[in-house]
């Protein structure tokens, strides 16, 4: 694997549904933002096994590079990394890739987004709990702070 997706070592299959599509047959530009949905939580589940009763994460910024389109038969993947961690937030990256006929990974989407460690009842950041900020980066091969 080279170039754009080098840095990253999770993939998961996203599958478009007929109500992803807008009235041109291309996947609609808000549906995209579910695709991450999809691949963080399945990077969240699979590698970091976040502990949902004590963690609560929003979304603090989102951005979206449209590239290629995407139509109904299109098979594609998406793939996830963490690529920042600070004291209550962290950053993830998207590359949305589709097949050619060729079976080539063709880069369609890239994203980002900055999740926030959130505490509903305070309404404030919080520090990201020290098990689940290890696993990201052991993960992502992160270096310790001294």
């Amino acid at each position: 694997m080279t170039g754009i997706l080098q840095n990253y070592k999770f993939k998961t299959p996203i599958y478009i549904r007929f109500s992803d599509l807008d009235g041109f047959g291309h996947v609609n530009n808000a549906v995209y933002l579910t695709y991450f949905e999809i691949a963080r939580t399945n990077y969240w589940q699979q590698i970091i096994q976040w502990n949902w009763n004590e963690t609560n994460i929003i979304l603090g910024k989102s951005e979206i590079n449209y590239l290629k389109p995407l139509k109904l038969y299109d098979q594609i993947f998406c793939y996830v990394r963490t690529s920042r961690i600070g004291n209550s937030s962290f950053d993830m990256e998207y590359v949305i890739v589709k097949l050619t006929e060729t079976g080539e990974e063709q880069v369609c989407t890239t994203g980002q987004t900055v999740c926030i460690h959130y505490d509903y009842n305070a309404y404030k950041s919080i520090p990201i709990p020290e098990a689940e900020k290890r696993k990201m980066m052991e993960f992502e091969g992160f270096k310790r702070r001294s």
